[in-house]
């Protein structure tokens, strides 16, 4: 009996062993791949696809009503996350070689918007377990401010795992900047990407409905608007100006309008309407703003899968300003051993 019992102890503590070791890697071991990315990958994990949304929804929904330009803060951390190398986090990641500090995001992404995602990440997995990556977090966020501000829904591509590392300066710098003149030039960057059509680059131009630029990103003088900014910035150098002079706190088609009226901010902005690749489509976003909505939310998916160069691989973060440490695998391993040493003992 006594024996009986004792092998009996034996076999749960090898059970209770294998069931720590397996949730240890789903918690704490960075998956080498995952499938494809899917609009329902939510729906086979812990939480549905309608409770994470509610989650994230909600929460910047709090946040707008707070402070209406961390709409703009998420749609442009989206932006420059997903640009570079696809879609993984990799711009949220903290400490040495952060893309934070890389030139073309050095000063331009809003740290609260940031931690925004981070405090949704939190309370969705403290609703779902550690289930939902950072990457799938931030699109949620960004999508969820883009239709509270006005703006079209659209799907979200989900089940992307967040990056082990920082993009490399190389693929950062590629990022378009607001001093960039040559239209050519940049729909030749957004087609190195899969958005090779112009109108992809116009509508994504359109995230600028929202938000604001500091005065160092301004265009040069040769207007009566950009004189009116300079004059501006003259006055007071930490003001910003509105990036859609129209409506600038409402997504919709304000900003192509401002362009049709040489109001843009940006040299890059301004490029759209002199450009007779793009001109036509800027004049038809200023008539008809459903039909930005159309392009925008093709151009925006288009975005949301820009390849990843080493395929859909890395972990689920918990903690999107870092990467999870393997060391937390060891521990727990050990501890369940020595579980299994005390029935042993036991026995």
């Amino acid at each position: 009996m006594a024996a009986t019992a004792g092998r009996t102890a034996g076999a749960l503590a090898v059970l209770q062993l294998a069931s720590i070791v397996a949730a240890a890697v789903l918690l704490s071991s960075p998956p080498a791949a995952a499938a494809e990315p899917s609009v329902d990958f939510i729906d086979v994990v812990a939480c549905s696809q309608s409770q994470v949304d509610s989650i994230v929804r909600s929460a910047v929904q709090a946040a707008l009503q707070r402070e209406i330009a961390l709409a703009a803060g998420l749609i442009r951390i989206f932006f420059h996350d997903c640009f570079p190398q696809g879609c993984d986090a990799s711009v949220y990641l903290s400490g040495a070689n952060s893309e934070q500090g890389m030139p073309p995001n050095a000063n331009s992404l809003q740290p609260r918007a940031l931690q925004l995602v981070e405090d949704i990440r939190a309370k969705v997995h403290a609703a779902c377990g550690p289930t939902v990556s950072c990457t799938d977090i931030s699109a949620l966020a960004t999508r969820a401010a883009v239709v509270l501000s006005g703006g079209p829904t659209y799907p979200v591509p989900l089940g992307q795992l967040d990056s082990l590392a920082p993009a490399p300066l190389r693929l950062v710098n590629q990022l378009p900047g607001p001093g960039t003149s040559s239209v050519q030039a940049l729909i030749d960057l957004f087609g190195s990407r899969g958005m090779g059509d112009a109108a992809d680059l116009v509508a994504l131009s359109g995230g600028h409905t929202v938000g604001k630029s500091k005065c160092a990103f301004v265009r040069p003088v040769d207007d009566a608007f950009s004189r009116k900014m300079a004059a501006n910035c003259s006055a007071n150098p930490n003001t910003k100006q509105d990036l859609d002079v129209v409506t600038p706190i409402t997504f919709d088609n304000g900003y192509y309008i401002a362009l049709t009226r040489k109001q843009g901010v940006f040299t890059s902005d301004m490029a759209l309407i002199l450009d007779p690749q793009t001109a036509a489509i800027v004049r038809r976003f200023a008539q008809d703003k459903a039909a930005f909505f159309t392009q925008f939310v093709t151009s925006i998916v288009k975005l949301s899968k820009v390849p990843r160069p080493g395929g859909n691989k890395g972990e689920i973060r918990r903690n999107c300003f870092k990467t999870n440490s393997g060391a937390r695998l060891v521990d727990v391993v050990e501890a369940a051993a020595s579980v299994v040493e005390g029935f042993a003992a036991s026995a």
